[in-house]
């Protein structure tokens, strides 16, 4: 990226901050429907490829269907950027009225249980809306790990945001992330990861609406390492103002096996409970990035 499209990237973010939550919510959800239209027309690369994607999640569906399929998943994903650019202004009554997530009180237990609990999620719904909620609703802060983002300045800009949001966040490169995540594991903290879609070079392959992709070995590692519970979360919009969420059960940790065996064997699990949250609300999901690993381009020196 040109150091002049990065200073455009980070004052369209700023402008966004600074404006939408400015707006009424109904307002700021017609805002987010009309950009979400206008890009879903012009058909640019990251609609083409969430339409792929989709294609691969709803393999039956025709081609009416899945346009409109990823006509809402646009929808849903600008729903995602506007809620986020209000948040900040939320008041702790509307941020608590914002959601609703099922299963609960095995998070209550959990976080009781002193063991740490690491929430694991894929890109669906609001993540950010979730984690400001789930640290209001617990009265509990977790640490999360966010992706570098260019220019360094959107990065800060990222970085302050979440930790308004009572958030710790770690940068994702660097390597100490994952030391610093299994301390505050073993000290019986909170850590919620994003976790479906693999930035490193260390992830662990796993079948995925029949198809191989790769997940990040981190949320299974930590959970073995620390003796954490692992519960993967998923979210998603019914047509109301308020989201929907489900804590599912823990990811048990096999009894045989080396641990890179183990580690496989949790991943899977993770990416069957995301896959079956994802084919109930497929346009909820927001992956517009190349996922599977027949569509990534090959790595340097792979052929």
């Amino acid at each position: 990226m040109s150091p002049a499209r990065e200073r455009l990237t980070d004052s369209l973010y700023q402008l966004g901050w600074a404006g939408v939550k400015k707006l009424p919510a109904p307002a700021a959800a017609r805002l987010g429907r009309r950009i979400a239209d206008v890009a879903w027309k012009r058909r640019g690369k990251g609609v083409s490829r969430l339409e792929a994607n989709l294609a691969r999640v709803v393999p039956d569906a025709s081609e009416a269907y899945l346009r409109r399929l990823s006509r809402a998943g646009m929808r849903s994903y600008m729903r995602y950027w506007m809620e986020s650019f209000r948040l900040p202004a939320y008041s702790r009554r509307q941020l608590l009225d914002s959601v609703e997530i099922e299963n609960m009180d095995q998070l209550r237990a959990g976080l009781a249980s002193d063991r740490g609990v690491l929430l694991a999620l894929p890109h669906m719904g609001n993540w950010d809306l979730a984690g400001a909620w789930v640290v209001t609703e617990t009265e509990t802060p977790f640490t999360t790990v966010v992706e570098r983002l260019k220019p360094e300045s959107l990065y800060d800009r990222f970085v302050a945001y979440r930790e308004g949001l009572g958030m710790e966040v770690l940068p994702h490169a660097g390597g100490s992330a994952f030391g610093t995540l299994a301390r505050r594991l073993r000290s019986g903290g909170f850590v919620c990861l994003v976790a479906d879609r693999d930035l490193s070079s260390s992830g662990l392959d796993v079948k995925f609406f029949g198809e191989t992709a790769r997940m990040p070995a981190g949320p299974a590692m930590l959970a073995q390492q620390t003796g954490a519970l692992l519960m993967p979360v998923t979210l998603w919009y019914d047509g109301s103002p308020v989201m929907k969420g489900r804590v599912h059960e823990p990811v048990e940790v096999p009894a045989h096996g080396t641990r890179r065996e183990k580690s496989a064997a949790m991943t899977q699990t993770m990416a069957d409970v995301f896959a079956a949250g994802i084919a109930e609300h497929p346009e909820d999901w927001h992956m517009l990035q190349r996922f599977w690993l027949s569509d990534l381009e090959p790595r340097e020196g792979t052929g």
